[in-house]
């Protein structure tokens, strides 16, 4: 089973936006890390949208 393209592309721009880090580094992270960082920066969009 191969990982969805478009998810993989989701991803490495979801992190890229929000931590800009380069999509070499994004794509250097195995599949379970790089989905570890786009909870948790899915977590903080969380806290700052509820504290306005």
């Amino acid at each position: 089973m191969t990982y969805a393209a478009d998810r993989l592309h989701e991803e490495v721009a979801y992190i890229a936006y929000h931590f800009h880090w380069t999509r070499e580094e994004i794509l250097d992270l195995d599949h379970l890390e790089r989905g570890r960082w786009v909870r948790e920066i899915a977590r903080i969009n969380t806290r700052v949208n509820e504290s306005r």
